[in-house]
């Protein structure tokens, strides 16, 4: 199921890209520019045929798409002489800056339609009600850790081990996942926040565990282990802190009772949707452009992990790589993180097609409007328009801008082949 899931992903990834070139195919059509191919892949032609002035056809290499706008800079020299009055280049410059950036409107635009469509019909977790529901238990610990500590292989708080380590009291009471607690020493508790306060405050005594089963009500009494564990103050003000940065201090004696929570799932609908939606892409778009302003910091990291070093989990993925996580997530059920991904996939796009530099979309709207700054400034001084920009004299720049770009992907799909970034869970 997983080489399913990646192909599923890859085709969301070659489906967005291929509506990217149709955003700039529909804007320029709409102003009357001459689009005169739409083309979905690279390579051989599989089939085409033409529909009025566009040619539309099917390559053989799905590796993104390409629409063909007649006129895109004034040294296009393959320009018919009946079509010159509907080159690109001719129109005012803010009908070729919308031109030139519908196709990353059109990621932002998917990005949303994903986010809102997840938030609407998708159960997601419900922290909320995790925390104004009694709880019912996912999971039980066959024991208890009594000292924390640090496992060196997994650089992650040490797990107990069955056998050797103590049975938990959610064993001792015989609690199974699917059981709800409703109260303790007889008070009703709500909230997994409420229960975890109270369990952690009776360690060493005896407690009473109120629950349904199957529908049926059972009481049952255990005296709680104590356990070393971080606090939970510790864990609300830091909550990333890693496990090997915890001291001493860090560290509280509480009573443990060895459970893991059902965390509830709830839809928000189409209306409420909307404003999650809202939200998340706010939270994407500030971390999109966090790690653009990481990623020459993140080329050291790469190429280490290329040499064998464990690979940075921060660092840049290819499509591969985002492919093969989506695959993953798919074979683990996680769907709602598949589509979180894709989603970010999509403004990530956006916003890097979008910077100022050729041969990307970004670098001719810092062109055109480069050249309507320059006008307008030479018209202010009263000397004479210097025209265009000429493209031939940037080929240097853009070509430089190419290696580097073809550099760095060919390292990211190199680590992610190598040595992928592993999911957490």
């Amino acid at each position: 199921m997983e080489i399913f899931g990646i192909l599923l992903f890859a085709l969301g990834i070659f489906i967005s890209v291929a509506l990217h070139e149709a955003g700039h195919m529909g804007t320029a059509r709409m102003f009357g520019m001459k689009v005169t191919r739409f083309f979905v892949g690279f390579g051989p032609t599989l089939f085409a045929f033409r529909r009025k002035e566009t040619e539309y056809g099917l390559k053989a290499i799905p590796a993104g798409a390409f629409v063909k706008i007649v006129g895109m800079t004034p040294q296009d020299d393959d320009v018919a002489p009946e079509d010159q009055p509907r080159a690109m280049w001719r129109f005012p410059v803010w009908k070729r800056t919308v031109v030139m950036s519908a196709g990353s409107v059109t990621h932002f635009a998917l990005g949303i339609l994903i986010l809102w469509g997840l938030f609407s019909f998708v159960p997601l977790n419900d922290q909320s009600k995790l925390q104004s529901q009694p709880v019912t238990i996912a999971s039980v610990s066959p024991c208890v850790e009594q000292q924390w500590s640090v496992d060196p292989a997994t650089q992650r708080e040490r797990a107990c081990e069955k056998g050797v380590d103590p049975d938990s009291a959610a064993v001792m009471l015989g609690l199974q996942p699917g059981d709800t607690i409703t109260a303790l020493n007889g008070q009703r508790v709500t909230g997994w926040d409420a229960l975890t306060t109270q369990i952690r405050a009776s360690g060493g005594q005896q407690v009473s565990i109120t629950f349904d089963r199957d529908g049926t009500s059972q009481t049952r009494s255990v005296t709680l282990p104590v356990a070393e564990r971080v606090k939970q103050q510790v864990i609300r003000d830091d909550p990333d802190r890693a496990a090997t940065d915890i001291t001493p201090a860090d560290l509280e004696k509480v009573g443990m009772l060895g459970i893991t929570p059902v965390i509830p799932r709830t839809a928000a609908g189409p209306i409420d949707g909307v404003g999650k939606a809202v939200d998340q892409t706010g939270v994407m778009f500030e971390g999109t452009f966090s790690a653009l302003k990481r990623f020459p910091e993140k080329v050291p990291a790469l190429w280490a992990a290329l040499t064998g070093d464990e690979r940075d989990p921060e660092t840049p993925i290819s499509v591969v790589g985002a492919s093969r996580i989506g695959g993953e997530l798919f074979d683990r059920g996680e769907w709602p993180t598949f589509i979180l991904l894709l989603a970010a996939l999509n403004f990530f796009i956006g916003i890097f097609n979008l910077l100022p530099l050729l041969p990307l979309d970004g670098g001719h709207i810092a062109i055109a409007w480069f050249e309507k700054v320059r006008s307008w400034l030479y018209a202010r001084l009263g000397r004479p328009d210097p025209g265009r920009v000429d493209y031939f004299k940037l080929m240097p720049v853009t070509y430089v801008v190419i290696l580097i770009f073809g550099g760095f992907t060919l390292l990211t799909v190199a680590a992610d082949i190598v040595n992928p970034i592993q999911l957490p869970f």
